[in-house]
């Protein structure tokens, strides 16, 4: 079987301007997309078209589609319907971290710690984090840089945490300290 030639098609959501993934289109994925307003890519993988959202029901309604300068890449400018990621992150260029505790908040693994936590419920998870920002303040007045650095790493984790007991992302988070940036910039 000749692989189809392909195009890399990177993948922004045209409301915030975040890059959510990168996938591969061939000519008929390409027009599909054209056709119905969906983003349709090629699996490199399973060897055929694809639509994205096909089983999850996270669309990506495109926008706008632009060649770059050679004619060897797409940008898609896209109205997501859910998260990009098949982990459930917005962004499948989200942080190591994030993704773990999503894909472990998706698929809740026997003797996974943060499925404990999130099978514990909201509850739990917030009593967590506010162990966690317990900790920090307290190491932030008397202990080293490093234990410091350990108790803040420890926060943001139960905040992930929390998030995904939520159904939120951090991006959430991310683009509320953008938008009180460009107000602080107005002001």
């Amino acid at each position: 079987m000749t692989q189809p030639e392909l195009q890399a098609a990177i993948v922004q959501d045209a409301d915030s301007g975040r890059v959510l993934m990168l996938a591969w289109m061939n000519d008929d994925a390409l027009a599909l997309t054209r056709q119905t307003g969906i983003a349709h890519f090629w699996s490199r993988s399973r060897q055929q078209l694809w639509q994205k959202g096909e089983t999850s029901g996270n669309t990506l309604e495109v926008l706008e589609l632009i060649d770059d300068c050679d004619g060897d890449a797409l940008l898609l400018k896209v109205r997501p319907a859910g998260p990009a990621c098949h982990t459930g992150s917005v962004s499948c260029f989200a942080s190591e971290t994030w993704r773990r505790v999503a894909d472990r908040a998706l698929n809740r693994p026997e003797g996974s710690y943060v499925a404990s936590l999130l099978d514990g419920g909201i509850g739990t998870c917030a009593q967590k984090l506010g162990e966690e920002g317990v900790e920090a303040a307290l190491a932030a007045v008397s202990e080293s840089d490093e234990r410091l650095v350990s108790e803040l790493a420890d926060l943001w984790f139960a905040s992930y945490v929390v998030l995904a007991a939520r159904g939120l992302d951090p991006a959430a988070v991310e683009d509320e300290l953008a938008r009180r940036a460009s107000r602080a910039d107005a002001e």
